[in-house]
């Protein structure tokens, strides 16, 4: 049984250009249905977080409006119950990608807040890179791709890229208050960001990585991770 890492935020709030702290974390379905994947292909997931700190799930990803309904909240809900892993992480700062088969960053707000700046992360994804090993990133993990900088160059120049878009952010009410936007801060740092339909499942696969736009993009994106294990 091979091992998958998943790289989640470590914190609670994501502060906005005007001081205050909106509360987030991680977005719920960006981490149960490829974890639901990962796991029903016979992978085991380990999960690391800054600091080894147990992630918080963002309050709003659970609600009714986000998953098409309440049978879909109740089914994320059971999924997130039944992932044992988030409430052991290991710590991010030990983390060795060679001990993985893939690498994995599900979303939410969280990781602008810490994984954008996070030196650990930036290592690692560097290394997971550099060595051809299978990265997943989804949503508002890509912030985490901006930590990884080498001599002032990012190492994922000029990779085709999805990610959340100022469009969906706009849709979602925050373009005005963040204090920077994903999708231009990627194309600044020399990312090819391939932007889809808002809300609708976008996948780009280039080399060894998988990135999506949304949680939509969660599911599949997952199945394209686990063509790259087979």
């Amino acid at each position: 049984m091979s091992k998958i890492l998943f790289v989640m935020t470590g914190v609670d709030h994501w502060t906005l250009a005007d001081g205050t702290e909106h509360p987030t974390g991680f977005w719920a379905e960006e981490a149960v249905a490829p974890y639901e994947a990962f796991t029903a292909a016979g992978h085991q997931v380990v999960v690391a977080t800054p600091g080894g700190v147990v992630p918080t799930v963002d309050r709003g990803s659970l609600a009714p409006e986000a998953n098409g309904g309440q049978e879909g909240a109740d089914r994320i809900a059971s999924g997130l119950a039944a992932f044992a892993e988030l409430r052991t992480p290991i710590r991010l700062e030990d983390a060795d990608p060679g001990d993985y088969a893939a690498v994995f960053y599900p979303g939410g707000h969280g990781p602008m807040e810490d994984l954008a700046v996070d030196a650990a992360s930036g290592r690692l994804l560097i290394d997971t890179l550099a060595s051809g090993t299978p990265l997943g990133v989804v949503c508002h993990g890509p912030a985490a791709l901006l930590a990884a900088e080498q001599d002032g160059v990012n190492a994922f120049v000029g990779y085709r890229v999805a990610a959340f878009t100022n469009a969906e952010e706009t849709q979602a009410g925050f373009a005005d208050k963040a204090k920077w936007l994903l999708q231009t801060r990627l194309e600044e740092a020399g990312l090819d960001v391939r932007a889809g339909e808002p809300w609708a499942p976008n996948v780009i696969v280039d080399r060894n990585l998988v990135t999506g736009q949304n949680p939509a993009s969660s599911a599949p994106l997952a199945a394209e991770l686990l063509k790259k294990l087979a």
